[in-house]
């Protein structure tokens, strides 16, 4: 049994949990409940004494595309400690860089994975003259919050190559086909506490826009998914990550056939708040979880 947990977050700044409910607080006040000893510790944070916890617990660590090869440098230290953590390091690992799309979409999935483009390559307008649509989002393989990511048309493309090659020079990116259903309906997001679906909500972006995040202007509505909509996610979480206490399923219809946008294991907002019963099954999920 867990006795003592740490709560892994981040030094927030105002930018990524802007008008959202406090998750960390309520992961807080559930595991007061269950009786568990736990602190809210920043991942960052240098003076941590991680070894002193019987489990770590992933939840809002919002900025780690921001201090990526940090992150990545703390996770090995973590592991070194073998200290269980939650999802588990593995996941994080695989789940912090988006390249991970083209492993699913290679499993014969319906994926939006478009194409990368590698850091530290210079690339020509006819890179994007081959694609097979006009329309494209651009953002990078590591990031999160809709951070320098972009909406841009194929006759755009001779006057964004400069700033794009000049983020390049830090980073890789993906291209990925403009999806116009995001936009006139939305983008689903079905979440999945150990293995078992929980709720989920359709989030739209405001009137103009193509991203979702509420500090966009994006809203967000429960909803209770078809049959076929629970399956094509259900298949993703059993494929790629059963033993996760978490997992949001993120992801669009066309004509439909449910398309994977992302899977999000790393620190998703799980919208506890937001959904009637939500936390509940979240209290169910830790409880299975630390105290079994």
């Amino acid at each position: 049994m867990i006795k003592k947990v740490a709560i892994v977050t981040y030094v927030s700044q105002g930018t990524y949990d802007h008008n959202t409910a406090d998750e960390d607080q309520i992961l807080s006040e559930v595991l007061s409940e269950l009786g568990i000893e736990h602190e809210l510790i920043p991942w960052s944070d240098k003076l941590a004494k991680w070894s002193d916890f019987d489990c770590l617990l992933i939840k809002s660590t919002w900025d780690y595309f921001d201090h990526y090869a940090e992150f990545l440098n703390w996770l090995n230290e973590i592991e070194k400690l073998k200290i269980p953590v939650l999802n588990s390091l593995e996941i994080l690992k695989w789940n912090s860089n988006k390249s991970y799309l083209f492993e699913v979409e290679n499993a014969g999935f319906r994926v939006i994975s478009g194409q990368e483009l590698a850091a530290q390559s210079s690339v020509k307008f006819d890179n994007f003259q081959k694609l097979p649509y006009n329309e494209f989002v651009i953002k990078p393989a590591v990031s999160g919050g809709a951070k320098n990511t972009f909406r841009i048309n194929k006759k755009e493309m001779n006057g964004f190559l400069p700033k794009l090659n000049e983020l390049l020079e830090e980073e890789s990116f993906l291209v990925q086909p403009y999806i116009r259903e995001v936009a006139e309906v939305g983008e689903y997001s079905l979440i999945f506490f150990n293995s078992t679906f929980s709720h989920a909500v359709l989030k739209t972006p405001a009137t103009e826009d193509f991203r979702v995040q509420h500090y966009f202007g994006g809203t967000v509505k429960e909803i209770q998914p078809d049959d076929n909509l629970l399956a094509s996610a259900q298949n993703l979480v059993n494929r790629f990550c059963s033993d996760s206490l978490y997992v949001r399923v993120d992801g669009v219809l066309i004509d439909g056939e449910f398309h994977l946008m992302e899977l999000e294991m790393i620190e998703p907002y799980l919208f506890l708040d937001e959904v009637e019963g939500a936390r509940e099954n979240y209290k169910e999920a830790l409880k299975a979880k630390l105290l079994s």
